[in-house]
Parts: C-alpha cells; structure tokens; sequence
C-alpha cells in the first residue's frame, strides 16, 4: 500500500512554533519504520513543503495519517477534509499527543481512525487490516466513529522503547539540512526516554505514560546515534536527566565512542543542583546546551504548579551550568495574574542570574492536565489556535494591551543587549540577518498579540 504521513504546519493565527525552531517529525519517523518493509512510504513536512495537493496527485496514497498536538488540531482537521475531497476512499488516520488526551475532538466525517498512546504498532495494524479489508473497531489504542458516538477500543498494551525499530530518518532525507534550533543546525532528534517521574500540573506527558517513566537501555541510545549523521543532537525526551545512573551510563559510552556530536537536552534544576557531577560527566560526552525549565521565581509559584522543584535549585542549577561553559536556555512561565511588579521582577530576576537566554510562555491549561481540569471552566477562548503558550486561554490581571507589552519586553529587556550579541554571534554569518527578522516579526506578533481577542 502507499502511505502517506503527515507533519502539519502551525495555523497562521499561532504564534512561535517553526518561526522559531523546527525539529525533525521523530514521530512519524518511528510510525514508518513500524510499516516501511512491506509498503510505500512518504513523509511529507508541510513546514518545509506546503503543497499537499501536489503530492496527493503525484503519489496517490492509499493512507494518509497526520500527528497533532494541541495547537494543530484544527489545521489537522482541514488536512484531513482535504484529503477526502481529493479521494473519499482514502483511509485517514490522526494520532498524536492530542489525540491521545481527548480523541473526541477529532471525531469527524473526514477521519476514520483515531490513535490513542503509543502509534507503531496501532499504525501497523491498521495498514494491516486496511489492505485485506478487515475491520478495524478492535484494534487495541484505536477509536472511531459509528453513529455519530466515539468507539474506543481497548488500550493499547505498554510498550518497552527497546522494542522499538529505530526511525526511520530516510524518509525526511529531503529536508533534514533544515532542522535546527537556534543555531545548531542541521539538528538531528534522539529519544531516550518516555514519560516523567514527576506530576506538574501544567503538563500531561507523564500521564501519557500512565505516570511511568520509560527507558533505552544506553547501548541502544549509542546504537542509533552511530547511524546519525548530522553533528548536532537533540535529545526529544520528556525529562532526559533525571535516571541519573542510566544517564552517566550512556555519557561515558558516547565519550568513549568519541562520536564527536554536540548534545541539546532536558534538565530539571534539580536533578542539575544535586548532581553537577552528570553534568560534568555529560560535558565531557559533547553536551553544549541544556533546556532548564525554571518556571517561576517563587517557591510559591512553583509549589503551585507542584513543580517540586525551588528557586534555590533554580539558583544553584544556572550557576553549576554556567561554571560549566554551557549554554543555560532557561524557560519561564507567565501566569496571567502578573502585574506590573511581577514583570520587572522576573525581568530583574533573569539579570540576577546572569542569562544569555530566556524564553518567556504563558500558563496553558492544556488539555489532558490537571491544570485545564481546573481552570477548563474560565477560559476565555477555546480556539486551538491559540493554545499555543502565547495567547493567554485565562483571563489576565492587567489590561490585555499592557500585559502583552510587558510579556514582549521580557524578551527584549529581560536579557542585557550585550548577552544578546553574544548569543547571536554563535550563528554562521550567513543565518544572522534572517534570524534576526524572525525574531522580530514573532516578537511583534508577540506584542499585537491582544489584537486577536477583539
């Protein structure tokens, strides 16, 4: 059969996402190494190539599938009618984080099979099934749609991330000298592990995995980075560091291997506080950045997002990282009850630890966390447009005009001007003036960001 699987492009109306960064659909990677042996199959990354018309004609797939998280499920939607428009007998399949979460917001005349959890083997049955024309209600970590009412299967059955094929990154050939975030690009994505062992309340990935935190055995880690062959790495895991024993493991076998590869990772403040000797350790294999969610600069901030985390770890993690030579990208959370103090003082904050980099998100409940269970009944839009960790889905403190003209400060005044040269001149010469006219325009939609709700 011919397959064809789906990266879908933010909406217009969202904001970030691949002005910013983009990474390789490793999703779709580890769902086409599931059926690659005995099918036809293509990856299609509407970021890069927008065309889905062009391809529908010239590939004439028997299978569309689309991966989707929260942000994209309306434009998965679309993808999807349109791929019905263009051929009613075409079987469509949307899985994904938000499917996953809450399937019934898929529940559509244009998609026939919904995949909940883990997508490999469900995908796989489902080409299975689909070419000898058998049913397919009963495949387990499936839903779909009969009489208007959604029919869930049973789950599906845990998985162990050994048992995986590696992904299958031939498919995205094409456009892999374009993945990238800031300036390490090309940057090629690696999972590790799945799931957390902690519960914030702002996040639903540890609940995916029914709150287990699953884990490559190193040697497979090692394996699959030997078949990579871009210099830059991305470790796309929920939380990477905190099996600290798996992860000195795997440090001493990629320094040992002398893979010559720099490294991007997950590291929670605490896990880095308590341990400066994995970092060390990680320097040593290749490490050159580490994504450390600070959150807030209050324990009782992060106490209430049960962070379980404080700002004396926060303090301690930035300085064992800086001491250390590598780059700190330090993420902050913005409740939309700030005021006008709580703005300076994160941006009085951010000075005080000395950062060459902060990012700025505001609180989104998204679905699927304890958060939006609580607060689902406030929200002041329900457009999955904006959920997209910019537009603010609660009302805020400050009048939206204000609130948005602070929030877009943070990122120009947050971080001294000569700390932002400094970071800018890590890019080729090349790159610099058209990162420097992204970055605008998404800080100027940042700012105009109220405009949407009028």
């Amino acid at each position: 059969m011919k397959i064809l699987l789906l990266q879908p492009a933010k909406s217009p109306a969202s904001i970030g996402g691949e002005d910013i960064f983009l990474y390789e659909p490793l999703a779709l990677e580890y769902v086409a190494a599931g059926v690659r042996d005995d099918h036809d199959v293509r990856i299609l990354d509407l970021r890069l190539e927008p065309d889905l018309e062009k391809n529908l004609d010239e590939f004439c797939p028997d299978i569309v599938g689309v991966t989707a998280y929260t942000v994209h499920v309306n434009v998965a939607r679309a993808l999807m009618k349109q791929v019905k428009e263009w051929n009613r007998k075409v079987v469509t399949v949307v899985g994904g984080h938000h499917a996953t979460v809450k399937p019934d917001d898929f529940v559509s005349p244009s998609i026939d099979v919904i995949v909940m959890g883990d997508g490999v083997s469900a995908f796989r049955e489902i080409v299975r099934r689909s070419e000898r024309g058998e049913t397919l209600d009963t495949i387990p970590g499936v839903a779909l749609v009969k009489d208007n009412k959604l029919m869930i299967s049973d789950p599906s059955p845990a998985i162990e991330l050994d048992e995986l094929p590696f992904p299958d990154r031939r498919l995205t050939s094409q456009y892999r000298h374009k993945y990238y975030s800031e300036w390490m690009k090309p940057l090629a994505s690696i999972r590790t592990s799945k799931g957390c062992p902690f519960r914030c309340t702002f996040c639903a990935l540890w609940k995916l995995t029914g709150g287990r935190y699953l884990r490559r055995q190193p040697e497979k880690v090692l394996e699959e980075l030997g078949e990579i062959h871009e210099g830059n790495i991305f470790f796309a895991d929920d939380e990477s560091l905190v099996d600290v024993k798996r992860m000195s493991a795997l440090a001493r076998l990629i320094r040992d291997a002398r893979l010559g590869k720099r490294f991007f990772l997950y590291g929670r403040s605490d896990t880095i506080a308590k341990n400066p000797g994995l970092i060390e350790l990680w320097c040593q294999a290749g490490l050159e950045r580490v994504f450390v969610g600070l959150e807030f600069l209050s324990d009782d901030n992060l106490a209430y997002i049960n962070k379980a985390s404080t700002e004396k770890d926060n303090r301690e993690a930035v300085r064992i990282l800086t001491d250390l030579g590598l780059d700190t990208y330090a993420s902050f959370i913005i409740r939309p009850e700030f005021t006008r103090d709580d703005f300076a003082a994160l941006g009085s904050y951010c000075g005080e630890l000395g950062l060459s980099y902060a990012s700025f998100s505001v609180l989104t409940p998204l679905p699927g966390t304890d958060l939006y269970e609580e607060t689902k009944d406030r929200l002041i839009t329900r457009n999955y447009d904006y959920f997209d960790f910019i537009h603010t889905l609660l009302a805020t403190e400050l009048p939206l005009k204000e609130f948005y003209e602070r929030f877009a400060w943070l990122y120009d005044g947050a971080i001294p001007l000569r700390k932002r040269l400094g970071l800018l001149s890590k890019f080729p010469l090349r790159d610099i003036p058209s990162t420097v006219s992204k970055s605008r325009a998404v800080f100027n939609r940042m700012r105009t960001a109220y405009r949407d709700y009028e």
